[in-house]
């Protein structure tokens, strides 16, 4: 950590202990007992700026998310199940995100299947919904026993992201992906060790030249564009076992009915604990009530400038896509006389 960056976690934690309940309730459900490598995460985020980390009138900041907790009772939210089954279901089949095992240093492996999610099986509130409980799932749950499993601190993940079947129609999902990766940001910032990137088509190697300036240099370095289905590059970090199915072999893709276990599925045992936890832990907390139907609402942040320039450029750069292959179609089976 160095010098400075130790004494910048000494600051932050002196401002953190004079934080009063319920905050303090909040923050212990978000360290899990690993204090200082939270404060690690939130001042990394913030390039080792105390006054930016704890600050409370500045966005992105570690006392803000603790507000944002509380006002929305995020605590609670694994206790809140998407009922019933068949629409929990639906959330899976077009939110296409697992987990596929641990790396061999431990880390758990998140797939995500960006180019084939659809987001068009229910309101914007249960995929943000969704997205939360996984995330507080993750942190709450799966890196506390690896944590425990290994004899150390186990605070972040890797995510292997699938972009097959990425195509224009993305530009509809672009409004969720930036609630979504906002939401990331503000309350869970540096949770992910490494981004892998596999089965990039043509379009995504075109949004990538622009939005590659964009991103912080941080950002950027824990992004690695693999070729094809990343799996020799993913087999020297973790085993085939851990390997996600659409990295099994080339050209395999993110399909629902591939002959590997597909960590997508409802069926798959990640889900299965997953929604088994969430039932179980609303039944302790309301036992005598029925599960209650109707997502789960979040205030949805606004988002901060370099999210919403990242949203705009490729919204530009999706649409001059467009326009190319329609010009190009139109003048398909065109015949040029050389009389």
């Amino acid at each position: 950590m160095g010098i400075v960056s130790q004494e910048a976690i000494l600051e932050l934690q002196a401002l953190m202990d004079s934080v009063e309940e319920p905050l303090n309730i909040t923050f212990q459900n978000v360290h899990q007992g690993f204090r200082a490598e939270t404060l690690v995460r939130f001042l990394k985020a913030r390039d080792w700026n105390v006054a930016k980390a704890h600050k409370m009138c500045v966005m992105f900041q570690l006392v803000d998310c603790l507000h944002w907790r509380v006002q929305n009772t995020i605590d609670d939210i694994l206790a809140k199940p998407i009922v019933p089954i068949e629409l929990y279901g639906a959330v899976r089949d077009s939110q296409l995100i697992g987990m596929s095992g641990y790396s061999r240093e431990g880390l758990p492996v998140f797939a995500i299947g960006v180019g084939l999610s659809t987001f068009d099986k229910a309101s914007v509130h249960y995929y943000v919904q969704s997205h939360i409980q996984i995330n507080e799932y993750r942190d709450r749950v799966i890196l506390p026993s690896a944590s425990k499993k290994h004899g150390r601190p186990i605070t972040t993940c890797i995510k292997v992201l699938d972009m097959t079947g990425l195509k224009l129609s993305a530009l509809s999902k672009i409004k969720l992906l930036t609630i979504i990766s906002t939401i990331d940001d503000l309350n869970y910032p540096e949770k992910t060790n490494t981004y892998y990137i596999v089965n990039a088509p043509y379009i995504f190697s075109a949004c990538w030249k622009v939005v590659k300036p964009l991103l912080q240099e941080r950002t950027r370095k824990k992004i690695q564009v693999l070729p094809g289905c990343g799996r020799d590059e993913l087999l020297k970090i973790m085993d085939i076992a851990s390997l996600p199915h659409f990295c099994r072999k080339d050209g395999s893709g993110s399909s629902r009915n591939s002959e590997n276990e597909n960590c997508f599925s409802l069926d798959h045992p990640f889900h299965q604990q997953l929604y088994n936890y969430i039932k179980q832990q609303s039944l302790i907390s309301e036992p005598a009530q029925p599960i209650k139907q109707g997502s789960f609402h979040v205030d949805l942040p606004e988002p901060a400038a370099e999210e919403t320039e990242i949203a705009k450029s490729l919204e530009s750069e999706l649409q001059k896509f467009e326009k190319g292959n329609m010009l190009s179609k139109s003048t398909d089976g065109i015949k040029i006389d050389d009389d």
